[in-house]
């Protein structure tokens, strides 16, 4: 499996946009900062919408007043925490959906 990190993404959007490559490091970078504050914010609820890419979501969980650790057996309280959450849009579903093969 490959890994894409940050820098990736930097190389890529600088090959297409004929930017420098500091400019463009600069934009990704304030860009993941700027969503990981907004799904790290206050609400506890919130939704992202990037349209021909997908939505990301902040969910709420329920607390848990009888989980169990499964190592040691023992009843533990699991308290109601936010989750994030990945829906791809209809463009990356239907790139996703090809065949292996036809890669």
């Amino acid at each position: 499996m490959r890994t894409f990190i940050k820098k990736d993404v930097v190389e890529r959007v600088c090959q297409r946009s004929q930017e420098r490559p500091d400019a463009v490091a600069k934009i990704v970078n304030d860009t993941f900062t700027i969503l990981r504050e907004i799904m790290s914010g206050d609400e506890s609820e919130l939704r992202i919408e990037v349209r021909d890419f997908g939505v990301f979501e902040v969910k709420k969980t329920k607390p848990k007043p009888k989980a169990r650790n499964p190592k040691t057996n023992e009843i533990i309280y699991v308290a109601a925490r936010r989750k994030t959450h990945f829906k791809p849009g209809k463009l990356l579903k239907e790139a996703l959906k090809r065949p292996l093969d036809q890669l």
